[in-house]
């Protein structure tokens, strides 16, 4: 068992080489798949399954030696660091596309209708260009000739999943409650009803994705609105779903009597995730769909 005051040095792990093996097989087999190669679907999915496999692998032999008390403080402040600077990164991330949307809505599109800057020279650009949100794609790509695909409804689908989403955040804390009084029902019920919101938010909008494609033709190609919608909407439910699988991992955990009052990171790193994740669709809704 280490001491409080030792620096604790890891052993020879090989996880990490099986990570980098996995994530450039995933790499390569998306690219040839995207340059129209038959081999490239065989290939990502193989890459899936090594960075999978990896992860179960090696995050169960983290979690052995936590439960075997090899961590000490010095450790318990590395991985809190960690978390912290992999969730400012994903702030980053998601601020890039909102930085997008926020481009083409004010700036990209007003200017190709002739406003601002490039003023009357904006039919040299795309002749007949309608500055209207949200906007339309070229016919070639799907866009609907002489109109504009409509907003999606904020206070449909979106509206529900965000009570959902808000939900969520309120019965992890509750269960964050239940741990931190050492009261286990309460821990266990309240991961239950966050990882049945979480997969129920991710079904929900799976469905408007669906209604999205088959009836109103919007898709990932049908113009810059397509676009931006299914990149910040789609990578935040792969979020979601990230974040459900973590918590359901916590829940399994603490099912065989894992975490205590004093020791239970595990727990805090999945609800800051989640915390997270609640943040950026309230965003979402405000920017995406209701504005």
């Amino acid at each position: 068992m280490a001491t409080k005051d030792s620096y604790y040095l890891p052993h020879h792990a090989y996880w990490p080489i099986m990570g980098s093996i996995g994530l450039t097989t995933l790499l390569a087999g998306f690219a040839t798949l995207v340059n129209g190669s038959s081999v490239g679907s065989t290939l990502m999915v193989l890459g899936a399954l090594v960075l999978v496999s990896m992860m179960f692998f090696w995050f169960g032999e983290v979690i052995r030696e936590s439960m075997a008390g090899l961590y000490n403080r010095q450790v318990d402040t590395s991985f809190r660091m960690g978390m912290i600077w992999f969730i400012t990164s994903e702030v980053f991330f998601f601020g890039a596309f909102f930085g997008a949307l926020y481009y083409t809505r004010v700036h990209a599109v007003p200017w190709l209708g002739g406003e601002g800057a490039l003023g009357s020279s904006h039919e040299l650009l795309w002749k007949g260009f309608e500055a209207i949100w949200p906007t339309n794609g070229p016919a070639a790509l799907g866009g609907k000739e002489g109109g504009h695909f409509e907003a999606m409804n904020a206070w449909g689908i979106p509206a529900l999943n965000t009570a959902i989403l808000l939900s969520s955040g309120g019965t992890v804390t509750w269960a964050h409650w239940g741990l931190l009084a050492n009261n286990r029902g309460q821990l266990i019920k309240g991961l239950i009803a966050t990882v049945a919101l979480g997969f129920l938010f991710v079904g929900l909008q799976a469905y408007e994705y669906h209604e999205a494609y088959t009836e109103m033709g919007l898709t990932l190609g049908t113009g810059i609105y397509g676009s931006t919608f299914f990149m910040l909407t789609g990578f935040h439910g792969l979020h979601v779903t990230i974040g459900a699988i973590m918590l359901t991992v916590v829940l399994i955990r603490s099912i065989r009597g894992h975490f205590n009052p004093e020791h239970h990171f595990a727990f805090e790193a999945a609800a800051w995730y989640w915390h997270f994740v609640d943040v950026v669709w309230l965003g979402l809704f405000v920017f995406v769909y209701w504005l």
